[in-house]
Formats: structure tokens, sequence, C-alpha cells
């Protein structure tokens, strides 16, 4: 049986990162979490006490706790309401500690809980390379300025999350040259995308642009995907190597984007509320010393600062770069997630092209 095609597209949650995908199905109160189409672990959910009961166990604690994050996070979404979970695991001790130790889950007035905030910083979720342990602290000096080490890049897909309301996969893929030059070619010569970028131009000049990103330690390039289709090219850097480090206090694991999205089919709000904060997801998820995500779009462009606003950026300041009068903007870690700004909230407009 395929889960992803056998059951309602609301009772289902995709969960990337693993080697095998999760899905989450629920019947009333039933709450299955399969793989393969088998299950893998089965629970009841009460929403007048807002609880989970475990109603049989999924085998060892590693499965047990993504099974039961991935539940978690379908869960939250389908009720947005929820400000936590009660779990009641019975006689099953073991999970409590298992959780606990995995940060899925705190203890509160003697029970467990899951709160939304935990289930989404859980990297294994979404993250492709979710083992890889942050990378030490060293300093290095880089135009005269002083910043850590940054890791080598990441190639293929980096991140990938279900998106509910889209009944679809928003994924994010580091930029390969031979492969994705054509593409980044065409978006770049689009005028409405030129006119923020001013980087219209031939292959060859396109080529040497992705090369120079891809070797630049600070920045990491990536193609945005819905399914197997791209949409859109992202620029990330480390603020504290970029142009924007002489306009605040960056911070060590401070980071910011451009982007451009270049189909037209995937404009518009339904679209941006997916790729807009998994983006940011990434970000935090990439890096727990990441507190905080900058952006420094154009001061006059009013309806951009607008979507930013609801995205939960905070405008900072108006400054002067180089080629424009730019609004520091900034997203908290903790709003992020404390404000579960990976949902969707009232309508918004598109940033389509940021730069």
């Amino acid at each position: 049986m395929d889960a992803s095609t056998s059951f309602d597209a609301r009772r289902e949650a995709f969960q990337a990162g693993s080697e095998t995908a999760m899905f989450v199905v629920r019947d009333n109160g039933a709450v299955r979490v399969l793989v393969d189409g088998a299950v893998l672990l089965s629970l009841q959910f009460d929403e007048r006490r807002a609880a989970l009961v475990a109603s049989d166990r999924a085998g060892d604690p590693q499965r047990m706790v993504r099974a039961l994050s991935a539940a978690a996070e379908a869960l939250f979404a389908w009720h947005p309401s929820l400000d936590r979970l009660l779990l009641a695991t019975g006689d099953w001790p073991a999970a409590e500690s298992a959780l606990a130790r995995a940060g899925l889950a705190v203890t509160i007035d003697g029970a467990p809980v899951l709160l939304p905030e935990l289930v989404m910083q859980r990297r294994d979720n979404w993250l492709t390379d979710a083992a890889r342990p942050a990378f030490p602290l060293s300093y290095a000096m880089t135009d005269g300025r002083r910043h850590p080490r940054r890791p080598s890049k990441p190639a293929g897909r980096v991140y990938s999350r279900f998106i509910p309301w889209l009944s679809e996969t928003v994924s994010f893929r580091v930029v390969d040259v031979e492969r994705d030059l054509s593409l980044v070619h065409r978006w770049l010569n689009d005028p409405r995308v030129d006119a923020f970028w001013n980087e219209a131009g031939d292959l060859d000049k396109h080529r040497d642009y992705l090369s120079r990103i891809l070797a630049d330690p600070h920045m990491l390039p990536m193609i945005g995907c819905f399914g197997d289709h791209p949409f859109g090219y992202f620029e990330l850097y480390w603020a504290k190597e970029n142009r924007i480090a002489p306009f605040y206090d960056a911070a060590d694991y401070d980071r910011g984007w451009h982007v451009i999205v270049g189909e037209d089919e995937f404009r518009g709000r339904d679209f941006i509320t997916a790729w807009l904060p998994s983006l940011m997801h990434y970000m935090f998820l990439d890096d727990d010393r990441t507190m905080r995500i900058v952006g420094e779009p154009a001061a006059a462009h009013v309806q951009q600062l607008r979507n930013l606003d609801r995205a939960g950026f905070a405008r900072i300041k108006n400054f002067d770069f180089p080629h424009k009068r730019a609004t520091l903007v900034m997203l908290l870690r903790e709003r992020f997630f404390g404000d579960r700004l990976w949902q969707p909230a009232a309508k918004d407009a598109t940033p389509e092209t940021q730069r």
C-alpha cells in the first residue's frame, strides 16, 4: 500500500532527512504512523484533553522518537490552536526517558508534554544530513573581518518538508552548475528579476557567477523545488563575512538570504507560506547557534516589507548600501519557533524577488 496516495492529503505528514519517509494518518481519534504502508506506531488522540495515548510500542526507542515526532507535527498542523500535547505512555516508562533525552518532550506538572517549538527543532525530521554535528568553533580573518570558520558545503538535497495545504513537498538542494546553469540563466534574464538583481547576461557570465558563489565559503546557492519542479534560486550567506556586516552588530552565526522565484506558476500566497518559512526553518536547523536571520530589501519596496512583516521579520533601520537604500530586517529564532511561524497566518502577498 502506498500511504502517500491511499489517504486524504490532510491526513498525512511527510518527514524528511532519514532513509525512510513516515506518513501519519488518522481516523477519528486513531492516529497511525506508517512506513511503506506498514503501521509503525498507533496512538489515540483525545482532542478534548489535547492528549496522545500510546496504544502500542514502536520497537527500538530511536524509531519510536521519530514516529512520535512525525505524529506530533501532523497533529499540530491539523489543530493550529494546540499549544501542547499531553503524552500518556502507560506501562512504557522507557519512552519518557527516551523522549526527554531526544529533546522531544518536557515534564510539566509531572507528565511528559510535547511542545510544537521542540518538535520543529528536531533536525532529523527535515535535514538530509541531520546527524552531522555542529562545526567546532575556530576563528579566521577574511578581508579584515574576524569570523568563525565555516563547514564545507553540502551537496544535493539538504532539506525537505511536507506542506499539508499543498499536498506537496518543498525541498532545497545545493546548486550543481552543470545541472542548474540553464535554469538560473533563464531566471536571471527575466526582466522582472533583472530589475532587482542586475545580473542579466550570457551562459558564460552565469557559469562564472554560480562558480564564484559556490567557491565562496560564506555563501550557499540553492534551488528550491515543489515536488520535482524547480521554482526558485536562493543564496544564503553568513552575515559576519557579508557586505551587511558593517551596518549592524552581526553575531557569529547570523544568517541572511536572497531569493528569486523564477516560475510564475509558483507565485502566490499558498506557495510563499510554504517556501519562505521552510527556508527560515532550514537556516535555523542547519546550525543551532543561529539565533537571527537578517535581510536587506530595498527600503522603497513597500509590498515586500509588508510580506516580511507578516513572516515575523522586524524592521530594524534603513541604511545605504552602495547600490541601494535598504531596510535591515531581522527574524529571531525564539519568535519563529515560539510563534509557530512555519504555519500560514493572515493572507499575504508575495516577495517574489529579493536582493
